[in-house]
């Protein structure tokens, strides 16, 4: 990537300076037959052989010939600059402030790419190459908008003059295969106790909300979490952009928000897409993330019995993700704070705090069970919380620990688990009645 990022930016190892990068392309495309659509292997052709008769006048080395091929073709037929970040499986996020600025995030650090876009025009053709393969529009009427790449990554952008120094783009990398709840424990984000208590709660249909700051890993705990939903249950999924990947669920519809736009296309919303939900005889529902007045919708369903159903939200506590719902859910409708809390407290069962800690590492912190209304407020009751040990300052130490038993044992005894299976069950010989 280095190489690579040198010849884009200072024209140098090689002496391929930017001028003849677009002086390579213009050739290109002047002898590409654009009567029709090329596909990437005669694009590929036409590169091989530009590049060759260049190699011979400018006598580059085959190695340097091979990063050109590449670097022309990322900048004709894919995302230019990032292209090399989008493939690199370590990369998790990518942030482009502006043609001149890149930023990706690599093990948990921030680092400013070597590589930038040739132009502003250049940023803005890759702007649009993204919205429009998944059937988005950006423009200046509309200058915000959020899509995914073919691999599934969240992209969102901002355009100019809305971003004042130059468009920017926003990438959430996700991993080819999804992450599972075995990967989750190996790398220390719960422990074996935690995630069969879990699991038993994700088969029984309680219902489980995900809470956590940005890049804690909620998205990607909610994924590990569907993989318990029994295979024969049907299921529907709802985001802004989809990104869950759920494994060996062949009752599965995915739903996604559509934008509005000039041509008076009209938007298509979390909460319309909950209401529909309703009527597609689901069992389960998952919303990949609550912001506003669908958590209103979101509770109804939880309420109406759509039992097992799983969401998510910002928060910085299990405390501060009830606050937050209330404040959510008044967003869709003027309700009396106790009649919120009361549908708070009867659709939400469990939930489930993460968080990013000093060394970038991400952990399970609470699991809490809401144990109904006192004194008008929700009581909540913690079962898990991660504690920290003493290490060597620089890596966290520490597990999470039971510190309580569950309360509400009903949705348990309907899902035909009994009193001697669940203390009999692998780790949860200490939540027993």
């Amino acid at each position: 990537m280095e190489i690579m990022s040198e010849i884009i930016c200072r024209g140098i190892s090689m002496g391929v300076s930017e001028v003849e990068l677009s002086r390579l392309k213009e050739q290109i495309l002047a002898e590409a037959d654009l009567t029709r659509e090329l596909s990437d292997e005669e694009i590929y052709l036409l590169i091989e052989k530009n590049v060759e008769e260049y190699s011979h006048i400018h006598m580059i080395t085959l190695k340097e010939r091979e990063i050109l091929e590449k670097t022309l073709f990322n900048a004709m037929r894919k995302f230019d600059a990032i292209q090399e970040l989008l493939e690199d499986p370590a990369v998790t996020e990518i942030m482009v402030n502006g043609a001149e600025h890149i930023f990706y995030e690599k093990e948990g650090r921030l680092t400013e790419a070597n590589s930038h876009f040739s132009s502003k025009q250049k940023l803005n053709d890759v702007i649009q190459q993204m919205v429009g393969n998944n059937n988005r529009m950006v423009n200046e009427a509309s200058p915000i908008v959020d899509t995914r790449l073919p691999d599934g990554s969240r992209v969102n952008i901002v355009l100019e003059p809305v971003a004042i120094d130059g468009s920017a783009i926003s990438i959430r990398k996700f991993p080819q295969h999804p992450i599972l709840m075995e990967d989750l424990i190996r790398i220390g984000s719960l422990t074996d106790e935690a995630a069969v208590f879990l699991e038993l709660l994700v088969k029984s249909g309680y219902n489980i909300f995900v809470s956590g700051g940005t890049g804690s890993g909620k998205t990607t705990f909610l994924n590990a979490l569907s993989q318990y939903i029994p295979r024969e249950e049907r299921i529907i999924t709802i985001e802004d952009s989809a990104e869950l990947q759920l494994v060996d669920k062949p009752n599965l519809v995915r739903l996604e928000t559509r934008n509005a736009n000039t041509e008076g296309v009209t938007p298509i919303t979390i909460r319309d897409l909950i209401r529909t939900a309703l009527r597609m005889r689901p069992e389960r529902i998952i919303v990949g993330e609550c912001r506003g007045a669908e958590a209103l919708d979101m509770l109804q369903a939880m309420n109406t019995g759509h039992d097992g159903s799983l969401s998510t939200g910002h928060a910085n506590s299990c405390k501060d993700m009830l606050s937050r719902m209330e404040t959510m859910v008044l967003m869709g409708m003027e309700l009396p704070l106790p009649a919120i809390r009361s549908q708070i407290a009867s659709g939400i069962d469990i939930l489930v705090h993460l968080g990013r800690l000093r060394d970038k590492s991400r952990k399970v912190l609470n699991i809490a069970e809401i144990d109904g209304i006192e004194n008008g407020e929700i009581r909540l009751h913690e079962l898990f919380s991660f504690v920290e040990e003493k290490g060597d300052g620089q890596k966290v130490c520490g597990k999470l620990v039971q510190i309580g038993h569950l309360l509400h044992w009903e949705k348990f005894y309907r899902a035909g688990f009994s009193e001697e299976e669940l203390g009999g069950t692998d780790g949860l010989s200490k939540l027993s009645l």
